[in-house]
């Protein structure tokens, strides 16, 4: 069974900088297309940032592009979220996303796992 495990939030003063891991593990890593999500207190959910299964594309919400950088570590199993700069609004519990879709006579079959998340606090 696939699992996702976060790890790295924890409290920084603003324009400091995390770096957040996710480890993936139950299948084969290089399948899954990797997210970054976050959710603020009484806020949405919203994507941060994304990486294809290959790694050769990535995505990034505006109010992060520049700041925060997406990898994979295929050794490793392996995904980071680096945060720099770091703000006050960038508070939010952080959770990663692995997705697979597999097709079977023409038809897509996504599937999603989510980890538990971890705690980023920008506060001085």
């Amino acid at each position: 069974q696939v699992q996702v495990v976060e790890s790295g939030g924890g409290l920084v003063q603003p324009g400091g900088s995390l770096r957040l891991s996710c480890v993936h593990s139950g299948d084969v890593f290089s399948n899954y297309a990797m997210s970054w999500y976050r959710q603020a207190p009484g806020k949405e959910r919203e994507l941060v940032a994304s990486i294809t299964s290959n790694g050769g594309s990535t995505n990034y919400a505006a109010s992060v592009k520049g700041r925060f950088t997406i990898s994979r570590d295929y050794a490793r199993n392996t995904v980071h979220l680096q945060m720099n700069s770091l703000k006050p609004e960038d508070t939010a519990v952080y959770s990663c996303k692995a997705k697979v879709v597999t097709v079977f006579a023409r038809q897509e079959y996504p599937t999603e796992v989510w980890g538990g998340g971890t705690l980023v606090t920008v506060s001085s």
